[in-house]
């Protein structure tokens, strides 16, 4: 039967934390590390040359039939892109070009300084994450069990996700929720969330620090796959997300109405992982007594059942909360403030009952909401008919607020001050254009028998597509086609031969 608040409810064993590895930023925590130091354990050398590979590859095909040739992207080239989508989000326009334009309304020197705009909007639409090859062999599979959906995005996918993984150690509290991704893209695996701010986009199942929103694991939504276990996708998203070897033992998970159900909850206890989380009353499992709660209940009245290791909790507020949990006991003398009408009409505030799930549930529930909310401040993502751009775009800000939280968890450590997400932001994208500028990031020099360090040019226009020179740091529209470095080759200043004499 559903008991009240005054009978006693025997506490359950307390869960033990026992993690793998020590809590908090997986890195040496006495040195001190820059905001590109930071975004590059995400986007790794591995990374970039991924992505420089495969989009020279799509934008040499793509050329074949236009009269203007492929110029090669460089590492060099994918650091200035990334830093000005990064730019692109703290300064949000309408269109991508009203940031090259030199009008007074529209006078904006930072992007022209990084890269020209043909040259951006030509790695934008060349932009791949996969080999084009390889992509072809995966369609002909359409329509069998071997078709990947998301093949386009695999190897950055993969790569992002293991750097979210390293890292990273989860305190004890964690969530799992859905995040929505807008697209107005066509594709097959589209969501509709009705209660999300983002109505129709791309659907990512989240796994994330409570204390500090820290990105630790997710997948994307495409449907049915696999095979299924039986009781229900919520389910195996949950079982998916915490298929983490190094994860450990005794963590406390914080889940919405989707995911609970009492074979979810009993299935992580024999993982030695802790749940709770609001609940349906016509879930599977669900006590079937009636409870004894009238019409007219008082605010803060408290009805519980137990069953076994479950409790099943029902709290009246403004209306009445269902919960369900496997670490709580069903009330432990906690207060929460209301405010309240008197008989005058004047407010007051009172104080009524609230159950030790409700409170811990509202305190460490909203982990993905943290990290949806710091995403969202600065948000990178453009208009684009290719979703995957769109994922892209996306794995941008992850790997930028993850950078962020792990900035915080050091200084944290280090008694150091913080700053804000903003100006984090803003020295990574001065870090980022800086990093291009001097070459840092260039392809490594060789040289190549038999051609010997030829110039060439960027474009066939010797206005288009010019890079600042890493010698005199004037824009130049040559280059080493062995070295790869950008070199002013005039009559007024011969910046080529002054390199390479010096670089012997």
């Amino acid at each position: 039967r559903w008991r009240n608040i005054d009978e006693e409810d025997a506490e359950p064993p307390q869960a033990r934390f026992r993690p793998q590895r020590d809590v908090g930023p997986q890195l040496n925590r006495t040195a001190s590390y820059t905001p590109l130091e930071l975004f590059q354990l995400f986007f790794t050398t591995t990374v970039i040359d991924t992505l420089v590979r495969n989009t020279n590859t799509y934008g040499e095909k793509k050329c074949q039939s236009q009269r203007e040739s492929w110029v090669p992207v460089t590492a060099a080239d994918m650091y200035s892109y990334i830093c000005l989508v990064l730019y692109m989000g703290i300064v949000p326009l309408k269109t991508l070009k009203e940031f090259w334009r030199g009008s007074t309304l529209f006078s904006l020197p930072f992007p022209a300084s990084v890269m020209p705009c043909r040259r951006f909007l030509a790695i934008s639409r060349s932009l791949h994450m996969n080999d084009p090859a390889k992509e072809a062999a995966n369609d002909q599979k359409k329509g069998t069990l071997g078709y990947d959906r998301l093949f386009k995005i695999k190897p950055l996918y993969e790569q992002i996700l293991e750097a979210c993984h390293t890292h990273f150690h989860p305190h004890q509290h964690i969530s799992i929720d859905e995040r929505m991704v807008a697209s107005k893209a066509r594709f097959g695996f589209k969501q509709y969330s009705r209660n999300k701010p983002t109505k129709w986009g791309f659907k990512l199942y989240v796994l994330a620090d409570s204390i500090c929103g820290y990105t630790l694991n997710f997948f994307v939504y495409v449907g049915k796959d696999g095979e299924p276990t039986g009781k229900g996708i919520s389910y195996d998203a949950v079982m998916r997300l915490l298929n983490i070897p190094f994860l450990g033992k005794g963590y406390k998970l914080y889940v919405d109405n989707f995911y609970t159900s009492p074979a979810l909850f009993l299935d992580l206890l024999k993982k030695k992982i802790w749940a709770c989380g609001t609940i349906r009353s016509n879930i599977a499992g669900y006590p079937k007594e009636k409870t004894n709660m009238p019409d007219k209940t008082p605010r803060g009245t408290i009805r519980w059942i137990r069953k076994g290791d479950l409790l099943f909790v029902k709290w009246f507020d403004t209306r009445e909360v269902t919960m369900c949990t496997t670490m709580h006991k069903a009330y432990s003398n906690d207060m929460a403030k209301r405010k309240v009408k008197n008989k005058d009409g004047q407010w007051t505030v009172k104080h009524v009952p609230i159950p030790g799930c409700v409170k811990d549930y509202n305190k460490h529930m909203g982990g993905v909401d943290l990290s949806d909310a710091l995403i969202g401040y600065y948000n990178v993502l453009h208009k684009t008919q290719r979703w995957y751009k769109t994922l892209f775009y996306h794995f941008v800000d992850i790997a930028t607020v993850n950078a962020f939280i792990l900035h915080k968890e050091m200084c944290k450590m280090q008694n150091r001050p913080t700053g804000t997400q903003k100006l984090f932001r803003e020295k990574l994208i001065l870090s980022l254009a800086q990093n291009a500028s001097t070459g840092e990031a260039a392809v490594a020099e060789c040289d190549v028998p038999g051609l010997g360090h030829l110039p060439a040019y960027f474009l066939n226009r010797a206005t288009a597509g010019r890079r600042s020179c890493v010698v005199c740091k004037r824009k130049s529209p040559v280059y080493c086609s062995t070295c790869h470095k950008t070199l002013c080759f005039t009559t007024l200043r011969n910046c080529y031969s002054k390199w390479h004499r010096s670089n012997n």
